[in-house]
């Protein structure tokens, strides 16, 4: 592909490089290969890629962990990019397409079968921000309950998204309000996770938490952490030590025409676009930490649900404890001139029992310099531990046995979309999935020197996704990275961990603020 002067400037300023933009432009040409799933990941006996918890298990990795987690640095990582706008969807299509003029709100609602809207509606005075909306309408001189039941919603609707009232929509997911507790205090998701973290996260009193943001919401982070920190430590007997990082513009991806060319704006520049969450591996890899915990912003609880959730975050920190021990002290073997025997029977069985790691079938042909060097190759790699959730219909990816073109099997969190659901073995297999990936990570990012991998080594570039946009009514097509922890973790060694539906609680719509967890 051949650029303009000022395509190339445009290149460079943003930190990429012509080779990069090329190959962008020939994933889109040559369109990305599906995933080939071998098999769901389950808890059937045998290899079968998830662990199930048992009470004694429970307890023996929360002791671990406990035991040992102030000899290592913890940090807390939360991609919190993005503004809440996905949230509040069906409530922007209500102000548009409703006309109290013209009928009822009850007539609307059952002549589109709005069930968001009724169950919004019911639920008015249980959200978090009911007097926050009430004080803004009282503030604009407009009495809320002389209103008429139609006048009602459109007013406390139109308060909470109005760019000149109280804007939700474009204000950062984290940065809302969650929960309202009995001390009338209003928390957001920030807040719930620095009170999260000072239960399974600090170390010697200290907790390290870092927020993936967009930078023009850094302001607003900062500000809140101001107004609460105070509190916060006061409360959990914790300091925190909170820093942030935003999407790097050298991870943008170009947008391209329907044609394969680059797409062009108004002013003549090209496209470039954000490329999805899988861009944070960047960030990820410039934290500095023993363990590293990951999950996103509104996946949060309130008080009453926090010992219970913390349970179990301890335990995949234990695992990961116990597995990176045992790693680090089998790389030690690996260094040694011979091995015996007896030490590669009981490396092999380590890597297949404890680390779900399918050995090839050529290995034992091996002569034993050979060996080492494999399994050298299996253990010296970034660990991660996985909460999977019981499959009960909701969206995301799920745990899978994932076929390389050599044969080779590894576990993988797979989204639907990497799937070719037009072939009907993979549908198959996709539909015996019986868990999700709730998003409830621990990672050991580093090896058995202290020495910090370079995690985008371990990246699966081909695990990227094609989707189709609109810019200004024209159509596009976007790239979007490999996820963080699909693609962009595909070489890391991986184990799931089933745990409870109480650890998983996003808050993906404002209905959801409804659901137990996110009350009182």
């Amino acid at each position: 592909m051949s650029f303009t002067f000022e395509d190339l400037k445009q290149i460079e300023n943003k930190g990429l490089t012509v080779e990069q933009v090329n190959s962008q432009i020939e994933l889109f040409k040559s369109g990305i290969p599906f995933t080939n799933i071998a098999d769901a990941a389950t808890i059937e006996k045998g290899v079968n890629g998830i662990i199930s918890l048992n009470e004694e298990s429970i307890n023996d990795n929360t002791s671990y962990f406990d035991a040992n987690k102030d000899k290592h640095s913890i940090l807390k990582f939360v991609p919190a990019s993005g503004a809440a706008t996905r949230m509040f969807k069906f409530l922007y299509k209500f102000l548009k397409d409703y006309h109290p003029s013209k009928e009822s709100l009850n007539s609307f609602i059952n002549k589109n079968n709005l069930r968001d809207l009724a169950l919004f509606i019911v639920g008015l005075e249980k959200f978090p921000f009911y007097q926050q909306v009430l004080d803004n309408l009282k503030q604009r001189n407009i009495d809320y309950y002389q209103l008429s039941d139609n006048d009602k919603a459109l007013y406390f609707v139109n308060t909470m998204l109005n760019e000149d009232q109280l804007n939700f929509g474009n204000s950062p997911k984290g940065l809302l309000p969650f929960h309202k507790y009995k001390s009338h205090h209003i928390s957001t998701a920030f807040e719930e996770h620095l009170y999260e973290a000072a239960l399974y996260a600090s170390v010697n009193n200290t907790a390290e938490l870092h927020f993936t943001i967009s930078e023009k919401h850094k302001d607003k982070f900062s500000e809140e952490f101001t107004r609460i920190e105070e509190q916060v430590e006061k409360d959990t007997g914790v300091s925190f030590n909170i820093s942030f990082s935003y999407q790097h513009q050298s991870t943008d991806t170009i947008a391209v025409t329907f044609e394969d060319e680059p797409f062009r704006q108004e002013d003549g520049t090209i496209l470039y676009r954000p490329s999805g969450h899988g861009a944070l591996i960047k960030n990820l890899n410039q934290l500095d930490a023993d363990v590293i915990f990951i999950k996103n912003i509104d996946n949060v609880v309130v008080k009453q649900y926090k010992e219970e959730m913390t349970k179990y975050k301890k335990v995949l920190a234990g695992i990961l404890l116990k597995l990176q021990t045992k790693a680090f002290e089998y790389m030690h073997y690996l260094d040694k001139e011979k091995i015996s025997e007896a030490e590669f029977t009981e490396i092999e069985t380590f890597l297949v029992e404890e680390m779900s790691i399918k050995i090839s079938r050529e290995y034992h042909k091996y002569l034993d310099k050979y060996k080492i060097e494999y399994l050298r190759e299996k253990l010296d790699r970034p660990i991660r531990v996985c909460g999977m959730v019981k499959n009960e219909g909701e969206p995301g990816g799920g745990p899978f046995w994932v076929k390389d073109e050599f044969g080779n099997q590894s576990l993988q969190i797979v989204e639907s979309a990497q799937i070719d659901l037009n072939n009907k073995w993979q549908k198959d297999k996709l539909s015996n999935a019986t868990h999700f990936n709730p998003v409830d990570l621990v990672c050991g990012v580093k090896n058995y020197k202290g020495e910090k991998y370079n995690l985008e080594d371990f990246v699966d570039h081909n695990a990227a996704f094609i989707t189709n946009k609109t810019q200004n009514g024209k159509d596009l097509k976007a790239l979007e990275l490999p996820g963080l922890w699909n693609g962009s973790m595909a070489f890391w060694n991986t184990i799931f961990v089933e745990v409870p539906i109480i650890t998983f609680n996003p808050v993906k719509t404002v209905n959801d603020l409804l659901k137990a967890p996110h009350q009182i």
